[in-house]
């Protein structure tokens, strides 16, 4: 099933960039425009057929394709298997799909397009009213509300330092994540930017600032925080407690 979503997500990180229709016209190839095969479209698999090129016209197909489906359906099973079949799990594969498809666009475009943080807010609030909410209503409230303030007032302190796009998202992220979790994806995030930053900034040799987008970081760090985040901070209280003792 993950596969399968995976492919779906593709097109979506393409198309709602671009403001087109997720499900008009059939998926063909970017360059000649012929409508793809139904085996074409099989994740990975179709790709691998082809030999990464279209049947019509040969062109390369990039690799982001299969590795789309591939990373999605390898988070659908880790997420299974880490909480098995309960009524959480949906929202917590929502908020995978969401982020996977938000890493892309932020990479391949450096945005975080609207819709998606939209639709996100639209699918999580009945969702945590009627169907689950594992901590506190107030914990998702408060961390949505006052995580998205805090980063905006960073982002006019440092003057566009943070993107907006970035402060939609930890609102989001509040949403699903509730306060504490959405703390330690910030600080996970903030982590690797600033490793990966400084990485870039030793291995490049021209002088250029150069714009790394943040999302994929947020993504990283919320990722984790879902599953373990509860585990890391009861893991951090006891080296404390232990330590004081």
């Amino acid at each position: 099933m993950g596969l399968l979503i995976g492919s779906f997500l593709n097109v979506v990180a393409i198309r709602v960039p671009e403001g087109r229709s997720i499900v008009f016209p059939a998926s063909h190839c970017m360059k000649c425009g012929n409508t793809l095969r139904k085996f074409d479209l099989v994740p990975v698999l179709g790709y691998i057929w082809l030999r990464g090129k279209c049947r019509f016209c040969k062109t390369s197909v990039s690799p982001v394709y299969p590795l789309g489906e591939l990373v999605t359906g390898t988070l659908f099973a880790v997420y299974a298997w880490q909480m098995g079949w309960q009524l959480e799990l949906i929202p917590a594969l929502l908020f995978v799909s969401i982020l996977l498809v938000i890493v892309q666009t932020d990479l391949r475009l450096m945005i975080i397009p609207d819709r998606v943080v939209l639709f996100g807010l639209l699918a999580i609030v009945p969702i945590r009213l009627f169907v689950s909410h594992p901590l506190p209503l107030w914990s998702y409230a408060v961390a949505g509300l006052g995580v998205g303030i805090l980063l905006f007032l960073l982002a006019v302190v440092s003057k566009g330092g943070i993107g907006g796009g970035d402060i939609k998202l930890f609102a989001l992220l509040g949403l699903f994540l509730g306060l504490q979790n959405t703390f330690l994806a910030l600080f996970i995030a903030s982590l690797l930017g600033v490793l990966v930053g400084f990485a870039t900034r030793l291995l490049r040799k021209d002088s250029k600032k150069k714009f790394i987008p943040f999302g994929p970081f947020i993504a990283a760090g919320a990722l984790f925080s879902y599953l373990w985040g509860e585990k890391a901070f009861t893991w951090y209280w006891s080296l404390l407690t232990s330590g004081g003792s």
